[in-house]
This record gives structure tokens, sequence and C-alpha cells, in this order.
């Protein structure tokens, strides 16, 4: 199937994959830029995945739900637009690109799930919303460090070749960071030029790929030496052997960096 990143307001990625025919879409905040997508390419719109109750992920979903008969699914615990069918982790959706495996990803929204799937493409998909960036990993809006030091581990456990497809442009910003993290961290180096040149291209940083994520991403990192001593000398409080309190002095020099 076809993977495609659909720019939608300042920096978000709606995510389509079709086979030319049907189409799935992935955390459709605004309905518009689907529909021109869809008429463009000529697609029946057949499922909507739904990571997290955030506006700019949901807002979409009533008038595409409208204009196609598309089924939704999104998780089981938050609010969410009505005639979404719930669903938690260890559910399957079977929906295009699938059957899609549901993880649970709490941190950035305490119901907050990611979507895996090894038959969309060559290369296994990951849909994780906000929990992880390219680079980052979201802010703590709801949940704990604790929750999303194991909510990371989840998705970093997954296979190397994992097409990582997050819901934001902010690889370059988060870049910068890592390398506040990590200067010496020459995979981060090259990664960073890689991406600026994407972007000075005006082409998107993502899908990233997971093992990337693991050499170059400090929230993914957080049981690294070097990592750990950096967010301890940011805040004395953090316990370097302690990967949720590493990440969590990283998260919130990140908020003020």
């Amino acid at each position: 199937m076809n993977l495609l990143p659909i720019p939608a307001f300042s920096d978000n990625y709606i995510w389509m994959l079709h086979d030319a025919r049907h189409a799935l879409v992935v955390d459709p905040g605004d309905a518009e830029p689907v529909l021109a997508a869809l008429r463009l390419h000529q697609l029946q719109l057949q499922g909507i995945l739904v990571t997290h109750h955030h506006a700019d992920h949901v807002g979409g979903v009533a008038a595409l739900r409208e204009a196609t008969g598309a089924h939704a699914w999104g998780p089981a615990s938050e609010k969410l637009p009505q005639g979404i069918e719930r669903v938690q982790g260890g559910d399957t959706v079977a929906a295009p690109g699938g059957p899609w495996q549901v993880i649970d990803v709490p941190g950035h929204t305490a119901g907050h799930i990611a979507y895996f799937s090894t038959s969309a493409q060559p290369q296994p998909v990951l849909f994780c919303g906000d929990t992880l960036f390219s680079g980052g990993c979201g802010r703590l809006f709801e949940g704990t460090p604790q929750q999303m030091q194991a909510s990371l581990d989840r998705l970093a456990a997954l296979p190397d070749d994992t097409q990582v497809c997050c819901a934001h442009e902010y690889t370059l910003s988060n870049l910068r960071f890592a390398r506040a993290v990590e200067p010496d961290n020459t995979d981060l180096s090259r990664y960073t030029q890689h991406c600026q040149s994407l972007r000075d291209n005006g082409q998107p940083t993502l899908p990233s790929r997971l093992e990337t994520e693991r050499r170059i991403n400090p929230f993914l990192r957080t049981r690294n030496a070097a990592v750990a001593a950096a967010a301890a000398r940011f805040d004395a409080q953090v316990q370097p052997q302690e990967p949720a309190s590493v990440l969590a002095g990283l998260r919130q020099w990140k908020n003020v960096f």
C-alpha cells in the first residue's frame, strides 16, 4: 500500500495508506485535506484510526464519516466523537493495511494508543500519534514519566525496520535539543544533516526508522550513561540509574529548551 503524509494545520501530518482504490487515514484533525487527497487519487475511504483525543487529531472524524461512511476506531478510555469503535492494547483492528495491533502508550494523554502492522508495506508501519516523535517524545499532558517510559519501551521493542509515522513535523527542533543532550553522538550529527536536507527541499522528515530512533533519540536512550548524565546536569534531582527519572529530567529540559 502507498503511505502518504498529508500536511494539515501548521505542522501536523494526517497519515494515509491506500492501494489505489481504498484508503485508511490516521488522526484526521481536519477533514478537508483528506477529502482533497481522496478526490485527487480517486479513493474510497474505508477506515479511520485515532490515537488520542486532542482536537488536532479528531477534528475531522465526524465530517469524514458523514462524507464517506468510513469506520473509525479509537482509544477505549478517552472522550471521542460519537460513532468511534473503542479499542485498547491487545486488540486487533481489521482495517485496510492490517490487521493492526493496538498498543497502549499512555503518557501524552492518559489513554493514548498506537497502531502497528506488518502487512501494510514491505517494512512494518507504526502510527504512534504524539507519543514518539523523530528525535523526541510528546509532552506529558495527562500521564506520568513512568507511564511514558513504559510506553516508549514498548515501541522501542518493535522491529528495527519499523517505519515510525509520527503526527507532527517536529524533527529539526527535536534534533537541536538531542544534540544539546548528546553533542558527541555522530549518528545524531549525520541524521541531523539528512533531515535538514530533506526540509531544505520541501520534503517531510518522516517516516523515520525505529533503528535510527534508538541511536539518536534521547527519550529512547534514557539508559545511556551520557544521556543520563546530561539530564542530571540539568536537574540535580534526576536519578541517573532510573530511566523514568532521566526521562522526566529530559522532558522538563526540552519544555524550556
